[in-house]
């Protein structure tokens, strides 16, 4: 298995367990994918991605259909896509995705997290460069062999197939997103839900008191209502 499976089998999203935290989460998205491409999934294929998660999370469908409305509405404010990079204590890098409609409440928060754990926020550039950024899909296992779905997505920019509990999971670079949604479609395979993640290259273990503080740190930022994703190097114990 590779780097993708391992990221995925460690990564604890605890944040997620809180449903109206996620129905919040998405309809940000809804609300970004509709003011950058239209209220039309059909043409818009952010929006279809987004409304194929909303799904996988039992959104409900009233709740979709009025983030899609009050998006479409030209007064709805829109939120803006803002990345922070940071230091947690002992060295560990910190990747912070965050939808916002008021920059300097968020970068305001953000920065007192770090400072307050004995972290410190960087500049941009400062740790983006050790993660890589993927695009992934998942689709339902059943009639699907993971090793020939791989070998038939090659060309389409997959570079990691495998499965879970939850169905088969395609991973690819962030670029190759559009080309393989696309193929997905042409194939008729149902996507259950799609994402990006950022997947470190290298992993720093701590000691266990060291990591519990600076799982103290993630807890709190991704408490934050701006923030919508939240990656770091430290190697997860059991």
């Amino acid at each position: 298995m590779g780097r993708a499976f391992e990221f995925r089998k460690a990564r604890k999203m605890k944040r997620w367990s809180a449903m109206a935290k996620t129905f919040t989460r998405i309809g940000k998205d809804i609300v970004i994918a509709v003011k950058e491409g239209g209220p039309d999934p059909e043409n818009n294929a952010r929006l279809r991605a987004v409304i194929q998660n909303a799904k996988s999370a039992n959104m409900p469908k009233d709740n979709v259909e009025r983030a899609i409305k009050k998006a479409s509405d030209k007064n709805t404010e829109n939120y803006k896509e803002v990345l922070f990079e940071g230091y947690a204590p002992y060295g560990i890098a910190v990747l912070v995705e965050t939808a916002t409609n008021n920059n300097n409440r968020t970068v305001a928060n953000v920065r007192s997290y770090f400072n307050k754990a004995n972290g410190s926020l960087g500049t941009s550039g400062s740790v983006e460069f050790m993660f890589d950024r993927t695009c992934n899909f998942r689709i339902d296992a059943e009639g699907i062999d993971p090793e020939e779905l791989e070998l038939e997505f090659i060309d389409f920019g997959v570079e990691e197939v495998f499965t879970d509990d939850d169905g088969v999971l395609l991973y690819g670079p962030f670029e190759q997103f559009g080309s393989i949604q696309k193929e997905l479609e042409n194939r008729s395979l149902e996507i259950l839900s799609s994402g990006f993640e950022r997947i470190p290259q290298t992993l720093t273990k701590l000691p266990p008191e060291q990591q519990e503080e600076v799982e103290k740190l993630l807890e709190k930022i991704e408490e934050d209502d701006d923030v919508q994703n939240v990656y770091h190097n430290m190697e997860m114990g059991d």
